[in-house]
């Protein structure tokens, strides 16, 4: 396994790191317990999962597999995207925080968190509010570094600009939809990051699966894939003709390298600027074994070009995946 520094912190994680939000649904227990344990033989030590994840199950599956084994982990968790229906069980106030990761360290069975990430921009709670509560969480102990997740590259700037002025805890770490089937970030997120130092963490890094190339045309559903085990996943709405077009000129791509599909869209993210871990799910011990493959490709500049001209129209469109809370009235 390789590892990387995480944006400009002196906190190394694997190059891959796990997915978890399968945990407790397309993943049972104990398929799930045995994919983090395959996961760990393999070196690696990045877990991400957050607070709403199959309804606070995957937490709690990742807690248990866990238990003799969390000094092995760098674990990251997440809060700020609805987990209920009543006013305060969504956003980023201080009231939010502090009852979320109280029921996260419960699940998880540990007494802190490694990497505790806002899950997305609030737009109804100052800035000053968050990294505050932040910050008080790191000096209590109960956290270690914290990260941003679905943030605007302002967005991001000024939370860094406040706790810089504020001498508060930064954010070392965003977290995006990311991939070839989706390079909005490139625009500003990325550049941001570049000048700030802070780590890119991709998700959906092969577009829900549609990058493996296991869709084809897009008239079959694969057993056991994700829309076939769970048809209102965002693939349902993304499995149309230009996506599945990139997905057969990364398969083409592929067959001249010998290389899965899958392994060489990871490992065009992993030679992106910034870009630190890679959260790759996987509900079969199997997928963890191939996923790894990716680590052993060497891209030459000529498979670099051909990568980014099939997917340059995915750097101004719109995003793949974006998870935002919306501007309340009144506020």
């Amino acid at each position: 396994m390789k590892y990387r520094y995480l944006g400009n912190s002196g906190l190394r994680v694997s190059a891959l790191g796990l997915g978890t939000n399968a945990f407790g649904k397309r993943a049972d227990k104990a398929a799930s317990t045995r994919v983090i344990h395959q996961a760990l033989d393999q070196g690696i030590n990045f877990i991400d999962t957050a607070n709403i994840y199959t309804n606070t199950m995957s937490e709690s599956i990742i807690g248990e597999a866990l238990e003799s084994k969390r000094h092995e982990v760098i674990l990251a968790t997440k809060a700020g995207l609805p987990c209920g229906k009543g006013p305060n069980d969504k956003g980023s106030s201080r009231y939010h925080i502090q009852r979320e990761i109280e029921g996260s360290l419960k699940r998880l069975r540990t007494d802190y968190i490694d990497l505790y990430q806002i899950h997305s921009f609030d737009p109804n709670t100052p800035l000053e509010e968050t990294l505050r509560t932040l910050d008080d969480l790191v000096r209590a102990g109960k956290v270690r570094y914290i990260g941003a997740s679905n943030y605007a590259a302002w967005e991001l700037m000024k939370a860094l600009g406040i706790s810089e002025r504020d001498g508060l805890s930064q954010f070392i770490s965003v977290q995006q939809s990311y991939s070839l089937a989706d390079r909005t970030i490139e625009r500003e997120l990325i550049p941001c990051c570049l000048d700030q130092g802070a780590g890119v963490i991709p998700y959906f890094p092969l577009a829900a699966g549609i990058l493996t190339g296991k869709y084809g045309d897009g008239t079959k559903v694969p057993e056991g894939s994700r829309l076939d085990t769970d048809p209102n996943s965002i693939i349902s709405q993304r499995l149309g003709a230009k996506y599945l077009q990139l997905a057969n000129q990364v398969s083409t791509i592929a067959k001249e390298l010998d290389a899965s599909p899958a392994a060489l869209s990871l490992s065009w993210l992993l030679s992106r600027p910034v870009v630190s871990t890679i959260i790759v799910g996987a509900t079969r011990e199997e997928q963890v074994i191939e996923n790894m493959e990716c680590l052993s490709l060497n891209l030459d500049s000529s498979t670099l070009e051909a990568l980014d001209h099939v997917s340059l129209p995915f750097k101004n469109g719109e995003p793949f995946a974006s998870y935002r809370l919306p501007k309340e009235v009144g506020n």
